[in-house]
């Protein structure tokens, strides 16, 4: 099968104080169109790293990373965030909107620099499937947590990508409000299609997901599929 995502020999080091510090270390694996998969590990094994390096947010210090057929280590940085927005989005876990736009606003951005046509409706569409047709004109700091997170979602996949990154994507909500946006985000990946990859320490998140792979100190220790896979994935 042709793979969305296809990471070979990956290492990244940084050099500090005379000293070279290897965050991550030799990781291989490869991602299939609209699968699923988490990436767990405590805190310092390189989960975000590696998940910037998937996405082209950085370049790798050795190996490389394909994506969508594109080799990304190749490209310079404004080739790189031009495969960004044309086939990548992505959920933060403190939201990431622009204060000064409304949750309308912070969801046309995307549409617009893709010059689509009736950006507002699509827009609108989109706030109405996280459930917040009645807080269009609302501002971040007028929303909760999970309404940010909501939006943000629906930022997302406004671009309809093909891969999806999301770095603790529940990590500033408390449980009730986590659980509405794990479901949120599943059915709308389920109706898009696309291919998800998720930096949580979220179990519960995890268990949504068809695979995990782990990470220790740098290294992959594990890919597995997961052993409580969603009935509906």
């Amino acid at each position: 099968m042709e793979s969305i995502l296809n990471i070979q020999n990956l290492s990244k080091s940084y050099s500090s104080a005379g000293r070279v510090l290897t965050v991550l270390h030799d990781i291989n694996f490869s991602i299939s169109p609209g699968s699923t998969l988490a990436i767990v590990g405590p805190s310092g094994s390189g989960k975000t790293t590696l998940l910037g390096l998937c996405a082209g947010l950085d370049k790798s210090s050795t190996g490389t990373v394909e994506l969508n057929k594109i080799r990304l280590d190749q490209l310079t940085e404004d080739q790189r965030a031009q495969v960004r927005n044309r086939y990548v989005g992505f959920i933060f876990q403190n939201f990431q909107l622009l204060p000064t736009l409304t949750a309308l606003e912070n969801v046309m951005v995307p549409l617009e620099l893709r010059r689509e046509k009736n950006v507002r409706a699509q827009a609108i569409d989109l706030l109405g499937k996280v459930g917040l047709a009645d807080r269009v004109h609302h501002y971040p700091s007028q929303l909760s947590g999970g309404e940010q997170q909501r939006v943000s979602l629906a930022r997302a996949f406004s671009n309809r990508p093909l891969i999806l990154f999301a770095d603790e994507p529940t990590g500033n909500l408390d449980a009730e409000t986590s659980d509405q946006v794990i479901q949120l985000l599943f059915d709308l990946n389920r109706e898009a299609g696309t291919t998800l990859v998720i930096v949580t320490h979220n179990m519960e998140l995890v268990s949504h997901t068809h695979r995990i792979i782990r990470l220790r100190g740098g290294s992959m220790i594990s890919d597995d599929l997961t052993p409580v896979t969603d009935s509906n994935n």
